[in-house]
């Protein structure tokens, strides 16, 4: 309670809560977070693993995840996380879990498609949802939270889509990206258009990329990875799989135990065959 009480005074007009709403789930924290870039406050659903001590100079690690709420991919992500670090098969780290409010507003950059400007009544607010996490979410779980340094972020669909344009634009805000069947068809693939003058020398982005597709998906993904072996850069280590067999509905359930072992267990990275 003690802990309860701390985060809420922190946070002047924010709130936290013990989370119970599904007892399959393991034990995390609910927390409102007051956010003046995006005029709202956001829910922000918070695991910390069985051996977390706030009192221990032990500092872990951070997986952000985009659709974080306990109605959304919270449940099933963090049920999978705690799995693994309780086998040994990842090291123990934090998952901060994002609830949406206006979730393709928040996910997608401007377009210039008409039927991409339709699927919602407001799109493009991926700037300032990046922001808020940058700026606000970031610093907050950095103030409360025995953390370090070490980021990563998850996201499936549209939040891949997120994932994707986070790499190109902000590549520093986290070390390692895990893309999931990502939208990457947003504004007539504007990421595979892009990427040669965005990559050929220009940048330096120093990053892990894990990027997935279903075999339903179009051949965004497929385009994609092609524009990165093109355009190599020497700091960014990636790889890229279609899994035919899945479908959109699906590959972010039957993926995440291999793609988060695949990202945290230590095991070097495969290089990406481009032949």
């Amino acid at each position: 309670m003690r802990l309860l009480l701390l985060i809420s005074l922190l946070m002047g007009d924010g709130t936290a809560s013990a989370a119970a709403t599904d007892p399959s789930m393991p034990a995390h924290l609910t927390l409102r977070v007051p956010s003046k870039v995006l005029a709202e406050t956001r829910v922000i659903n918070v695991y910390v693993p069985p051996d977390y001590s706030g009192k221990a100079d032990k500092r872990y690690p951070v997986l952000y995840m985009l659709d974080g709420g306990e109605q959304e991919d919270f449940p099933h992500l963090v049920g999978t996380l705690d799995a693994l670090i309780k086998a040994g098969t990842i090291p123990p780290m934090l998952l901060v879990g994002i609830e949406n409010t206006e979730r393709r507003r928040d996910m997608t950059g401007p377009t210039t498609v008409e039927s991409d400007r339709r699927i919602a009544p407001l799109v493009g607010g991926s700037s300032a949802f990046r922001q808020f996490i940058a700026e606000e979410l970031r610093p907050q779980i950095h103030a409360f939270y025995k953390v370090n340094d070490d980021a990563a972020i998850i996201g499936e669909s549209l939040a891949g889509l997120f994932v994707i344009e986070t790499l190109f634009v902000q590549a520093d805000l986290f070390g390692t990206y895990i893309a999931i069947d990502p939208s990457l068809w947003w504004n007539a693939e504007q990421w595979w258009r892009e990427a040669g003058t965005r990559l050929n020398g220009s940048v330096d982005i120093s990053a892990r990329l894990f990027l997935a597709a279903a075999g339903d998906s179009a051949g965004a993904s497929a385009h994609f990875a092609d524009a990165l072996c093109r355009n190599p850069l020497p700091n960014l280590h990636w790889t890229y799989a279609r899994h035919a067999k899945l479908r959109h509905a699906n590959i972010y359930r039957k993926l995440e135990k291999s793609l988060l072992t695949d990202a945290f267990s230590g095991q070097a990275m495969k290089p990406m065959n481009c032949e």
